[in-house]
């Protein structure tokens, strides 16, 4: 039976915490290949979950540093 995937995390700190935990853990050489097949794949979708947090967070600058007065935020697409 394959592994539940852990849920995603609650924030961009919480997701970068694990990143951090996960790097540490797999330095350290001390898990199976399974093991760090498994945290390695963590860590890719941590960082794409983390990297869309500032992706976000940049195009919101972007936004309302504009010089249109009246300019509102949207939803990150990406496709920029």
């Amino acid at each position: 039976m394959p592994a539940k995937a852990p849920p995603p995390p609650q924030s961009f700190e919480d997701a970068l915490r694990e990143l951090e935990s996960l790097v540490d853990t797999l330095e350290k050489g001390d898990l199976s290949l399974e093991e760090s097949l498994a945290a390695f794949e963590r860590g890719v979708g941590l960082t794409r979950t983390c990297q869309k947090a500032l992706d976000e967070a940049e195009q919101k600058v972007r936004i309302l540093t504009a010089k249109s007065a009246d300019a509102e935020p949207q939803p990150f697409t990406g496709d920029a």
